[in-house]
C-alpha cells in the first residue's frame, strides 16, 4: 500500500481549475475529488500533480487525497480543519502573505534563542506561527495564496535531519561537509523542510507559489563570472547543482504553473506520455547550469483583478563579458509581456530587491563599475572580492537591467501598457530584513500631462525572514548604511567610477524602519485599494507565540 511521504500542496488555483502535488514512497494513482494522475519516478522517488477543473468560481470544495483508492490524506485524528481548494472569487478582496529565507529547525528549545546566544538558534517560526494561528480561524480569513521569495530551503545549513542523512553515507569531513551534495539529500532537505504538521496542512489549503533565490543553491549563487568559474572547478559542484535544480523543478517550479502552461512544459509534456522521467529531469538540471536559455523558471499568475509576475532574479543571470544582465532577453521579454496594465495591482515579485537602501544602492553601482575595470586590474580584483565578502548582488549591481525595471514600471504607471494600476507593488526578500519604500518617477520630456494623471503608487516591499534573523552586529551594518554620511559616501565613489543617475527616486513610507524579526507580510487587494501589513511571533501569554502586528500601511 503506497502512502504519502509529503504533501499535499495546494499549488496553482484558478476561478475553475486547481493543482495538488504530492510525492509518495511507490508507484500509484492519485485521487483528488475525482481527477486522478499516475506517479512518475525520479531516480527512486515518486511524483504527481493532480489536475483538479471543473471547479465554481468562488467556491470552497474540502478534498481527500487517494492512493490507489485507499485515504492518504487527511491524516486519521487529524486536529486541523479539512483541506479546501478555494478558487478565485473576483467579488472578493484578495489575500497574500509573503516572505522568504526560512530555515528548518525544531519548534522547540533551544531553538527558539537569538542566534548571538545559540549558532543553531532562529527565534520562532513566522510561518508556523501564522498556519497556528489560521487554524483557529474561518476560511473565509485564510489566506488565497502564499508567495515564497526565495530560500526555501537551505542547501548550506541544512536541517539536523538532512546532517544526519548525509552522515549515514559518505564523509562529512570532506567536502562540501554537512553541506547537501546531491539530489538525494536535497528530497530529505523538502522533506524536514516542509513535514511540520501544521505547515503541512497550512500548504495542503493555501495555494502557493515559489521562487528560488542563492541558498535554495549555495552562498552568492551566480553573483559573478569568477564566482561561477571558481565553483565550478570543484570536485563536488556538478552534482550539487544538478541536485538543486533537479529537486526545484520537481518540488517547487512545476507547481507554479497553470494546467495550460504544464502542457507547454517540454519536460513534463515527455513525462505524461510515458518517458522515463529521472533521465529527462537530470538532463534538464544539467542542461540549465550551463546555458540560461535552456529554462524559463520566471512565471506568472492572474489573481483576478491583480496580475502576479514572478521574476527569476538568480538562476537565468548573464554574466559573461556580453554584458551582465538579470535575466537573458528571452526571459526579460517574457517579463515585459506580462507586466502590463488593464488590472487593478501589478505585483512584480523577485526574490533578490529592485530597490535598496540609497547607500547599498550607491555601493553596489560602483561595485559593479570597478569589477568591470574601471579603475584597472588591481581594483577589479578587490572589487571582486568585496562583492562576494558582502553579497552586492542585487539589481542596482546589475545596472543595465536596473533600468530596463525602471523603464518598465514607470511605462506602466504612465498608463503606456494599459490603463495604469491603482499600485505597482514590487515584492522582495533575501536581506533578512524587512522595509517599504515609495517610488516616484522623473517627469520624461514631452511627456503628457494625462500621462501623468494616470499614474501608478509605485512601491518596493520586502519581507525577509520567515525564520533566519541577523545577529546584532549584521543589524547595526544594515542601520548605518542608511546613515547620511554612508549614503554620501557611497554616492561619490558611484559618480566617480562613472556610475549614472536613475529616473526613479524612493524613500521610506513609512518611519522607524527596517524591522528585523522573523516575519511575514500581508497584502490585501480590495479592488482598486491595497493595504500592507507586517507581523512577527511575539510570546504567547501561555504556550506557542502568537503574530503580532508591526507595521500597517495603506497603498492605495
Amino acid at each position: 500500500m503506497s502512502e504519502l511521504v509529503l504533501g499535499p500542496l495546494l499549488r496553482y488555483v484558478g476561478e475553475h481549475e486547481a493543482t495538488v502535488w504530492v510525492e509518495t514512497d511507490s508507484a500509484c494513482e492519485v485521487e483528488v475529488l475525482g481527477h486522478r494522475a499516475r506517479t512518475f519516478e525520479v531516480e527512486g522517488h515518486h511524483y504527481t500533480l493532480v489536475r483538479v477543473d471543473g471547479l465554481e468560481p468562488a467556491t470552497a470544495t474540502p478534498y481527500e487525497v487517494h492512493l490507489d483508492g485507499d485515504r492518504a490524506w487527511p491524516p486519521p485524528n487529524s486536529p486541523h480543519p479539512p483541506s479546501v481548494i478555494r478558487t478565485i472569487d473576483i467579488g472578493r478582496p484578495y489575500r497574500l502573505i509573503f516572505g522568504s529565507c526560512r530555515i528548518a529547525l525544531p519548534h522547540e528549545p533551544p531553538y527558539n534563542l537569538r542566534r548571538d546566544e545559540d549558532p543553531r538558534a532562529r527565534e520562532e517560526d513566522a510561518l508556523h506561527a501564522y498556519a497556528l494561528r489560521m487554524s483557529t480561524r474561518p476560511h473565509e480569513e485564510w489566506p488565497d495564496l502564499l508567495l515564497w521569495l526565495g530560500d526555501q530551503v537551505y542547501a548550506d545549513e541544512p536541517s539536523l535531519g538532512t546532517r544526519s542523512f548525509a552522515a549515514s553515507r559518505r564523509d562529512v569531513a570532506e567536502p562540501p561537509g554537512e553541506h547537501v551534495a546531491d539530489f538525494e539529500e536535497y528530497t530529505h532537505l523538502y522533506l524536514d523542510s516542509w513535514s511540520d504538521p501544521l505547515v503541512r496542512w497550512l500548504l495542503s489549503t493555501v495555494s502557493s507559489a515559489m521562487i528560488f533565490d542563492d541558498h535554495d543553491v549555495h552562498d552568492d549563487w551566480n553573483i559573478s563570472e569568477a564566482w561561477v568559474a571558481k565553483i565550478r572547478a570543484k570536485p563536488w559542484w556538478h552534482e550539487r547543482i544538478v541536485g538543486a535544480l533537479m529537486s526545484y523543478w520537481l518540488y517547487q517550479h512545476l507547481g507554479n504553473l497553470s494546467p495550460r502552461e504544464l502542457d507547454e512544459d517540454p519536460v513534463y509534456r515527455r513525462i505524461e506520455a510515458g518517458e522515463d522521467a529521472g533521465p529527462l529531469v537530470r538532463d534538464l538540471a544539467e542542461r540549465a547550469d550551463r546555458d540560461v536559455g535552456t529554462a524559463r523558471w520566471s512565471f506568472h499568475r492572474d489573481l483576478g483583478g491583480t496580475q502576479l509576475v514572478v521574476v527569476d532574479s538568480r538562476a537565468g543571470r548573464v554574466l559573461d563579458g556580453s554584458g551582465r544582465r538579470m535575466l537573458d532577453d528571452a526571459e526579460w521579454e517574457y517579463v515585459e509581456r506580462h507586466a502590463r496594465g488593464d488590472c487593478d495591482h501589478l505585483l512584480i515579485a523577485t526574490s533578490v530587491p529592485f530597490l535598496l537602501p540609497a547607500g547599498m544602492h550607491h555601493l553596489e553601482q560602483w561595485n559593479e563599475r570597478v569589477c568591470s575595470g574601471a579603475w584597472g586590474r588591481l581594483a577589479a580584483r578587490a572589487a571582486e572580492a568585496i562583492r562576494q565578502a558582502i553579497d552586492l548582488e542585487h539589481w542596482a549591481a546589475f545596472d543595465n537591467s536596473f533600468r530596463h525595471l525602471t523603464e518598465l514600471e514607470r511605462s506602466v504607471a504612465a498608463g503606456e501598457r494599459g490603463a495604469a494600476p491603482a499600485t505597482i507593488v514590487t515584492l522582495s526578500g533575501d536581506v533578512h530584513h524587512a522595509y517599504v519604500y515609495e517610488a516616484g518617477f522623473r517627469r520624461y520630456p514631452g511627456a503628457s500631462v494625462a500621462a501623468a494623471d494616470r499614474r501608478s503608487a509605485v512601491y518596493q516591499a520586502v519581507c525577509s525572514p520567515t525564520r533566519n534573523p541577523l545577529s546584532n552586529p549584521e543589524r547595526r551594518a544594515i542601520r548605518l548604511a542608511s546613515t547620511r554620511p554612508f549614503i554620501a559616501v557611497a554616492r561619490l565613489l558611484a559618480r566617480a567610477a562613472g556610475a549614472r543617475d536613475h529616473a526613479i527616486r524612493w524613500r521610506p513610507a513609512v518611519p522607524r524602519q527596517p524591522w528585523f524579526n522573523n516575519q511575514l507580510a500581508t497584502l490585501e487587494l480590495d479592488g482598486r485599494r491595497a493595504l500592507l501589513r507586517l507581523e512577527r511571533p511575539g510570546p504567547g501569554t501561555a504556550g506557542p507565540p502568537q503574530l503580532e502586528q508591526i507595521a500597517e500601511l495603506r497603498l492605495a
